[in-house]
C-alpha cells in the first residue's frame, strides 16, 4: 500500500509522515523531492524553475514508486504536494493502473495556521519577506507564494480525502489517516515535550537551503 501524504507546504506532511513511520513497523518514506533536488543539481541556475514541471521527474518518481511498491512488503508513505490535477493523474494513476494500492489524503488547515506552522519550523525570515511587515516584499518565499493556490486547488473532489488539521495534533493526524487505510499503529509513547523535541528535529532536517 501507498499512502501518499499531500497538503500546501507546512501543512504537516513530513512530520505525519515521520509519525507514520516511527509507528508503523515495516513503513518506509520515499520522498519525490530528492529526485527534484537532483535533476536541479544536473541544470544551470537560470534553468531551475518548478521540477514538477519537468516530464523526468513525474515519469521518475512513478517507476520508483512503483519499484519500492513491487518490491517492498510494508506500507510505503509518500510526503509530497502535488496540485497539479494533470500531474496527479500522470502519476498516482498511472501507480493504480499498474495494480498498486495508492490512499491519498490532502491535509489541509486555514491560511493563518499554516502560516504560523511555517514560522514554526525555521522559515520565519522567509515569511517576513513575503508577508509583508508594512512594504513590499523583497524576497518571496516559494512557501507561501504557493499556498492560496495549493488550499484552493486541494480542496477539489480529485484531491479526496481531504483531513482538515487545524485543531488536530501530528499523532492525531497519524492516527486518522492510518484506520482509513486499515493500518495498526502502535500506540504513541511521547509526552508532550519529546514529540514537540522530535517534530523540531524532523522540521530542522528538512530546511532546504538551496
Amino acid at each position: 500500500m501507498l499512502v501518499w501524504i499531500n497538503g500546501p507546504f507546512g501543512g504537516g506532511k513530513t512530520q505525519t509522515a515521520h509519525e507514520l513511520q516511527r509507528r508503523l513497523p515495516g513503513s518506509v518514506i520515499c520522498d519525490p523531492e530528492h529526485v527534484g533536488f537532483g535533476l536541479h543539481r544536473m541544470m544551470p541556475p537560470q534553468l531551475r524553475g518548478d521540477f514538477q514541471d519537468l516530464g523526468a521527474w513525474r515519469s521518475g518518481v512513478r517507476e520508483v514508486l512503483d519499484t519500492v511498491l513491487t518490491g517492498h512488503d510494508g506500507p510505503v508513505l509518500v510526503p509530497m504536494t502535488v496540485v497539479e490535477p494533470a500531474y496527479f493523474e500522470e502519476i498516482v494513476a498511472g501507480l493504480r493502473e499498474r495494480g498498486h494500492d495508492v490512499r491519498h489524503f490532502a491535509l489541509l488547515a486555514d491560511r493563518a495556521t499554516v502560516l504560523r506552522r511555517l514560522r514554526e519550523r525555521g522559515l520565519g525570515h522567509l515569511l517576513r519577506w513575503s508577508v509583508g511587515n508594512g512594504g513590499p516584499p523583497r524576497r518571496e518565499s516559494f512557501a507561501v507564494s504557493r499556498l492560496d493556490l495549493c488550499l484552493k486547488r486541494l480542496r477539489a473532489p480529485e484531491f479526496a480525502e481531504q483531513v482538515w488539521t487545524d485543531r488536530l495534533t501530528v499523532p492525531q493526524v497519524a492516527d486518522h489517516l492510518a484506520a482509513a487505510c486499515g493500518l495498526t499503529l502502535a500506540p504513541n509513547t511521547d509526552g508532550p515535550l519529546r514529540g514537540r523535541l522530535r517534530r523540531a528535529v524532523i522540521g530542522a532536517r528538512h530546511i532546504r537551503f538551496d
